[in-house]
C-alpha cells in the first residue's frame, strides 16, 4: 500500500530533474549568506574567549574569507555529484 502510493506520487509529481544543477551565482550568494550567520558566530565566541574586540574582528575577518571560498567549491563539487538529485 505505501508503495502504491509513493509510486502514484512520483507519477503525479511536478517536480523536474535538473540536469545543469545550480548557477554559479546562486552558490556565491548561498555562501555569502550562510558565512555571515557563521561570522557572527566565529565574533560572539572570539570576543567572549579573548575579551578583546579588535583580537575577535581579527578571527572573524579571516574565518570570514577562507570559509567562504571553502563553501563555494564545496557547493560546485556538491553540485557536480548526482546522488539525491
Amino acid at each position: 500500500m505505501i508503495a502504491q502510493m509513493l509510486l502514484k506520487n512520483k507519477e503525479k509529481s511536478t517536480y523536474k530533474e535538473d540536469s545543469v544543477g545550480e548557477k554559479p551565482i546562486r552558490s556565491v550568494a548561498k555562501a555569502l549568506s550562510w558565512r555571515v550567520v557563521g561570522t557572527l558566530d566565529t565574533l560572539a565566541v572570539s570576543f567572549f574567549l579573548a575579551q578583546d574586540i579588535k583580537l575577535a574582528a581579527s578571527i572573524a575577518s579571516v574565518d570570514f574569507i577562507t570559509k567562504l571560498v571553502l563553501y563555494f567549491f564545496h557547493e560546485r563539487v556538491w553540485n557536480v555529484v548526482k546522488w539525491g538529485k
